[in-house]
């Protein structure tokens, strides 16, 4: 499977961004899916899962309550709307698809990787 995530870029802090990750190769509705990111000089870190049905999410607690995740199963699609976005937002975002239908923090149990797409977030 390829994963393309796209929708990056440069916002002023407290704006709003929404990254899209498109799967290809084979249907991705059985496995989770999450989105992941990596802030220079720091090591990657998860941000939201979503299972496979898209009824049960989760993040991490520097993101909760402004940043949603969200799937379109007929469409091979995973979302991340980004709203009062902070300086410390800053970071490559990566989608991954799962090994299981479950939620994860743990990328290890993530298989395959999209190339990433940069947040910048000016002060």
């Amino acid at each position: 499977v390829q994963l393309q995530a796209s929708g990056g870029g440069l916002v002023q802090a407290g704006a709003s961004l929404r990254l899209s990750c498109a799967a290809s190769g084979r249907t991705v509705s059985n496995y989770a899916m999450g989105w992941f990111r990596q802030a220079p000089g720091k090591e990657r870190e998860f941000v939201a899962t979503i299972n496979w049905s898209g009824l049960t999410t989760r993040y991490a607690d520097s993101v909760k309550g402004r940043f949603t995740i969200s799937r379109d199963n007929a469409k091979n699609t995973v979302s991340l709307q980004m709203n009062s976005l902070k300086p410390e937002d800053t970071a490559v975002y990566y989608c991954a698809l799962a090994q299981a239908g479950w939620t994860s923090y743990n990328e290890y149990e993530y298989g395959d990787w999209g190339q990433g797409t940069l947040v910048t977030v000016s002060q």
